[in-house]
Parts: structure tokens; C-alpha cells; sequence
């Protein structure tokens, strides 16, 4: 059952994510699972000032909005991903300065991980999908086919999405991608990256994982 508390933490971490400067306006969109409901900013919202008059509320399998505020027009990729993926909570779609400029480049980058921080919390590949209308089922399909296997996508033109556990989770997925893209952006594409190895040993000794 869907709450008032629900809704107010949902409005909560939309606001602090728009105080970190991840979307502008009514850019960007966010979603988050509760039992087989997902709350989904609505249409034309300003997701850093959202207000409950514009939370829509959505049953996950049908896609049907049952609170009579319809969801923003990128909710067909939110809903998808979470059905797709019983271990996403939590769905951000954002278009922060720097890596919605790479977004952008004709050359973009095809690794990301200039810190360790990408391979331990944003993911060591990032798939990078091409221009579509925002809202198109083409788009939404995208979406949904690249999260299957990645947790962060980069949108040609257009922006990015995280997905994750939680809210923190996803905060902190879709700040270690700005960081990485301003860090590129500021090299003038000189940088380096973690080799496959560097990666490896990061995943045995700071994630706590076994090498197998």
C-alpha cells in the first residue's frame, strides 16, 4: 500500500537529487518500486521541485497509472526496467552538465573508468545506446534491452540512466558518472583509464569479492 510517507520520501530524494544539480527543470525523471507499485514523476514535472500533485502512482505490470496523474512519457523504460529486473528499486533518468555533454560528442569515450570509483559503484561498462525521441518505444526498448546487463546507460543526444538497489545507491551511481565526465571533459580527452587488472584487483581486496 502506498502511503503519505511514501510519497514524501519520494519527493524528498527527487529534491536532493535535483539540488545536486542532476536535471534542470522538467529534464529528467524518476521512479521507485513499492511492492508491485512504482511511484513515477508525472508528465511535465520539475523533478527538483516536485510536489505530490504531480507523483504519479503505477501499477508495475499493467503500466496503468491508478492515482489519476499520468507518469512522465519515459515511465514505458522505468516500469521496464523494473520488471526486467527484480533487483532494481530504484530508476533515475538525469541530465547532469558534464556527462550530458559527452552525451553529446561525436567521439565519445568507450571506457569511463578513470577512477576507481566507476568500476566499484557505477559499473565497469556503460553501455552507450544511439539517438532516439525522447519517450519513443524505440528508446524505451533500448533502455530496457542495455539495463539488462549494466546498471548505467549514456544517451546519445539525450542523457543518462542509473538504476539500483535504493536511493543512495542510485545518487551515487549518477554522481561518479558526472564526476568521471567532467574529469574526461577536463583532460581534453587525455586521460587514462584502470587496466583490466586494476579492475580485477579492485573487485578482490575493495569490494571483498574472490577471484575465481
Amino acid at each position: 500500500m502506498i502511503t503519505d510517507e511514501h510519497i514524501k520520501t519520494f519527493i524528498y530524494q527527487a529534491h536532493r537529487y535535483g539540488d545536486a544539480k542532476l536535471m534542470l527543470c522538467s529534464s529528467g525523471n524518476l521512479s521507485w518500486r513499492i511492492g508491485d507499485k512504482a511511484l513515477i514523476s508525472g508528465t511535465g514535472s520539475w523533478v527538483p521541485t516536485l510536489s505530490k500533485e504531480k507523483v504519479s502512482i503505477c501499477d508495475i505490470a499493467s503500466g496503468k497509472p491508478e492515482n489519476g496523474i499520468k507518469p512522465s512519457m519515459e515511465s514505458t523504460f522505468h516500469l521496464g526496467i523494473m520488471r526486467s529486473r527484480p533487483d532494481v528499486n530504484v530508476v533515475l533518468h538525469f541530465q547532469s552538465e558534464y556527462a550530458t555533454t559527452v552525451a553529446c560528442m561525436k567521439n565519445k569515450p568507450k571506457n569511463f573508468n578513470v577512477t576507481a570509483e566507476l568500476p566499484c559503484h557505477t559499473g565497469k561498462d556503460i553501455a552507450i545506446i544511439p539517438y532516439f525521441r525522447p519517450g519513443s518505444p524505440e528508446l524505451a526498448k533500448s533502455v530496457i534491452d542495455a539495463m539488462k546487463e549494466h546498471d548505467s546507460v549514456l544517451l546519445t543526444n539525450h542523457g543518462q540512466v542509473v538504476c539500483g538497489k535504493d536511493f543512495d545507491e542510485v545518487f551515487e551511481k549518477a554522481m561518479f558518472f558526472e564526476m568521471a565526465c567532467r574529469i574526461i571533459i577536463h583532460s581534453r580527452m587525455e586521460y587514462d583509464v584502470l587496466t583490466p587488472t586494476e579492475i580485477e584487483d579492485l573487485e578482490v581486496y575493495v569490494l571483498g569479492k574472490i577471484s575465481k
